[in-house]
């Protein structure tokens, strides 16, 4: 159901632009200077009206809510302990990614704030235009990719062929490509957009502070190309996601552990003592998405093999009638 995915990022951003005026812009309603528990505050209230509301939705379309008519018990649609079960272990693979993940960025985080106030202030805004505004086409395709690469994957494991051929590949990864080549058409424009005349205003606007936007929008103009393959990395990933959710975790702990973990050591040790703070967190946050995406294309040509060779345990015989 890529509309539930689609439902929560329209309101997390809906309610972070209605936040934004409240609370950051020229016309906020409170006094005083905007801080960096402000922002983490505001993209709390996002993140959880966003969950709660695409937890109510689901709920609503499986039929499990009052004023809607219930599912039949023997549809698959609706919710039961056994479909529960079913996605607890590939649930758990994402589960251990994002922990890992997170875990990392929120130690680059805490540097970032030890920084001061300024910078601290600056990457919360640059967070907010990037993350609240600017990615939501990126997660949407992200939601739909996966959801129709699951429905060819299925459809190719039903037939159970005992090598799977480059068409079937080709069909099995084409909502990603196709949704590879969409972020594109949205992300360069915005990318040359926002760097070359409208990072600064923006940043501006909503800190009111001409030295925060100065430094918000210097981060833009250091690693937000590499969003561009950050956004095609995830559509690319998608793949791994909905296909073998191992392989997903493979491809995050090769990025994480063997780019973002040992350059945030270095960050912290000697990052805080050079002329330029920044650029070792720009190195670290954007060089990470440039290497993920060459982890995913690794990790991508070996799901390849695996397919064409139809090994089983390892990619086309996994989960097919009939096998072990």
């Amino acid at each position: 159901r890529p509309d539930v995915p689609l439902v929560i990022s329209s309101v997390k951003t809906a309610i972070n632009i209605v936040l934004d005026v409240l609370f950051l812009s020229t016309y906020r309603v409170t006094k005083g200077t905007v801080t960096v528990n402000t922002q983490a505050v505001i993209r709390l209230c996002c993140d959880a009206a966003g969950a709660v509301t695409g937890l109510l939705y689901y709920l609503y379309v499986s039929g499990l809510l009052p004023h809607r008519k219930p599912l039949d018990v023997s549809d698959s649609r609706k919710p039961n302990l056994r479909g529960l079960k079913l996605m607890a272990r590939p649930g758990a693979y994402t589960f251990a990614e994002s922990a890992i993940r997170n875990a990392l960025y929120l130690w680059l985080v805490a540097g970032i704030v030890s920084l001061g106030n300024d910078f601290a202030t600056a990457w919360s805004i640059f967070n907010t235009i990037r993350w609240g505004l600017v990615m939501v086409p990126v997660y949407s395709l992200e939601a739909t990719s996966s959801t129709f690469v699951g429905h060819a994957w299925g459809r190719f494991k039903a037939r159970a062929p005992r090598h799977a051929t480059f068409n079937d590949i080709f069909l099995i990864t084409r909502p990603a490509i196709l949704s590879a080549i969409t972020s594109l058409l949205v992300e360069v424009p915005l990318c040359l957009i926002m760097t070359f005349s409208t990072a600064y205003p923006f940043a501006l606007y909503l800190s009111q502070n001409p030295v925060v936007a100065k430094i918000t929008a210097y981060m833009w103009r250091t690693i937000d190309w590499c969003y561009i393959f950050y956004a095609v990395s995830t559509m690319a990933a998608s793949v791994l996601l909905a296909t073998r959710p191992r392989w997903y975790l493979l491809q995050s702990l090769c990025s994480n552990l063997l780019y973002v973990l040992p350059w945030a050591i270095v960050v912290q040790t000697k990052g805080l003592r050079s002329g330029d703070p920044w650029f070792w967190y720009a190195l670290v946050f954007g060089g990470s998405m440039v290497f993920s995406a060459g982890a995913v294309s690794v990790v991508l040509v070996f799901w390849t093999r695996s397919l064409r060779r139809g090994k089983p345990g390892s990619g086309a015989m996994e989960g097919t009638p009939g096998a072990p």
